[in-house]
């Protein structure tokens, strides 16, 4: 997906919301676990039901490499199940030797057919770029995350700079703001302002609403630029907001929320028409 096709999208839905299938076997409401897929049978519910309220999906795979081989089968299932007006990213932290990632791009580029995935930048621009090397495909850089061990390494200071501002500003020059973004977390929301001065065209993949405790007002106040610019994930949020038999119904309700107020942030931040 380009980012014409991207900003299109938000546009006319009025909605930057990326529900993030993080499907834990362990959380999944009890009467699925007696059918043959209970990870793709969940899924394929959520996206169901939040279809409406969402632009994108962000697959963890973590929860599906866990299963083996019948849990890699439920994540090719459930990429083919989303629709091609949706954005989807492979959440999966890639990042190695270049001929390494070039394998680990034809996997989730061409194989899967995603289109982004989130890599990781601690080997530099030759474990990078060959992602970067696809047409209508994204990188998303990890760059200030936001779970607590952010502050091991990332808010390192040398130089008065953090560790984390290197790391985008040496990352933003490997390619452009059309198959770049950034992973900026929403729980540091006191520092996203001075990112989008430094960044303004590129687009922030932004964790941490909702269950980690990251506020949407304040992420939308501060990360806006004129095409959005965000995409703003929520998964246990939405995917866990019941356990029970009416877990679809449930999202879809807190996906509905989210999507009401990113209206009302689109319009006044963004002056998205």
């Amino acid at each position: 997906m380009t980012r014409h096709e991207l900003v299109e999208h938000i546009r006319k839905k009025k909605t930057y919301l990326c529900v993030g299938l993080d499907s834990d076997i362990e959380k999944l409401p009890r009467h699925l676990l007696r059918l043959d897929d209970a990870q793709f049978e969940f899924n394929k519910q959520i996206i169901d039901a939040t279809l409406d309220h969402c632009v994108g999906y962000k697959i963890n795979t973590a929860f599906y490499e866990s299963q083996g081989v019948k849990g890699w089968q439920s994540l090719e299932k459930t990429i083919s199940y989303i629709p091609s007006s949706h954005f989807t990213i492979a959440d999966a932290k890639r990042g190695d030797i270049g001929n390494t990632s070039a394998q680990y791009a034809k996997a989730f580029f061409e194989t899967m057919n995603f289109d982004a995935i989130t890599v990781a930048p601690y080997m530099g621009e030759d474990s990078i770029s060959p992602f970067l090397d696809y047409e209508g495909k994204w990188t998303i850089v990890l760059g200030l995350t936001s779970n607590p061990g952010s502050a091991d390494f990332e808010m390192i200071v040398s130089e008065n700079t953090y560790l984390f501002e290197k790391v985008l500003k040496k990352t933003s020059g490997w390619g452009n703001p059309d198959k770049l973004m950034f992973v900026i977390g929403a729980t540091k929301h006191e520092m996203v302002r001075n990112i989008r001065m430094a960044y303004p065209d590129h687009f922030f993949l932004v964790p941490g609403v909702g269950a980690q405790g990251g506020s949407l007002s304040e992420i939308s106040a501060s990360g806006m630029n004129s095409d959005c610019g965000l995409l703003v994930n929520a998964s246990r949020a939405v995917i866990f907001s019941s356990q029970g038999e009416n877990f679809a119904s449930a999202a879809r309700l807190s996906a509905r929320k989210y999507h009401e107020e990113m209206k009302v942030f689109l319009d006044r931040y963004a002056k998205v028409k």
